[in-house]
């Protein structure tokens, strides 16, 4: 096929420059030209991109877990499965403190989340006694925070990510399993269990206009009940 040659865009927009300069356009009134000329040329504006974030398998959940597994830090561990049961940001979870850890609710408080809002996220029953020991370990050494690396700081939002990248590379895996796409992977998990939407928004910090009236009517103990539920069946 041929390739068409075109005027390079900026010489043709001195042409174009020599027709409108009498007008004294502003940007409005460029804005509105350029619209018509697009429907004068049957011009098409491509709209965003409607394509599905990928979303790892079970499998691949199970594989990337057993390579975080053999290495036996524990450290690491808890903070995967805190990950995997609640499907908070990076973000949120670098910021968590021992104090927002409710061990008899089995909740974590997430302060000033994404949009700045603070909200409650439950996690596994059978994931208490393990986080229990994390924050005795963590209290022993002195510190405030969840997790902290191992010099002693608060993790970063980077350190998260190329932990998890090292972890993917031992897994084998072709597909990086970033914070988000265990974030994804629960949220669908639980939407194939049939919990609905409007149950599983509450804690993960979802918002929408569409469902904010009736969201605002569920309560977090609530969407626990249908969580704790399907929990147990969870492959990790």
């Amino acid at each position: 096929m041929t390739q068409l040659k075109r005027t390079p865009a900026k010489r043709k927009a001195r042409e174009l420059a020599r027709y409108l300069r009498a007008e004294r356009p502003d940007y409005a009134y460029l804005k509105e030209v350029f619209r018509q000329l697009r429907r004068e040329l049957e011009v098409e504006v491509p709209g965003p991109s409607r394509r599905l974030p990928w979303v790892p398998s079970e499998e691949q959940v199970r594989a990337f877990y057993a390579a975080v597994w053999q290495t036996r830090r524990i450290g690491d561990l808890v903070l995967i499965k805190t990950f995997l049961y609640t499907g908070v940001r990076v973000a949120e979870l670098v910021k968590i403190q021992l104090s927002d850890v409710d061990l008899d609710r089995c909740q974590i408080r997430i302060n000033l989340g994404k949009g700045h809002k603070d909200r409650v996220v439950p996690f596994a029953p059978g994931f208490k006694e393990t986080l229990a020991l994390h924050m005795q370990g963590r209290r022993a050494l002195g510190g405030d925070a969840l997790f902290e690396s191992s010099w002693k700081r608060r993790y970063s939002d980077r350190g998260v990510r190329k932990m998890m990248e090292r972890y993917t590379v031992l897994a084998g895996l072709d597909h990086t399993i970033s914070p988000h796409k265990l974030r994804h992977f629960l949220l669908t998990w639980l939407k194939q269990q049939g919990i609905d939407d409007a149950l599983i928004q509450p804690y993960s910090g979802h918002a929408s206009r569409q469902s904010l009236e009736l969201y605002s009517r569920l309560s977090i103990a609530a969407a626990q009940q249908e969580y704790d539920r399907v929990i147990p069946k969870f492959p990790v």
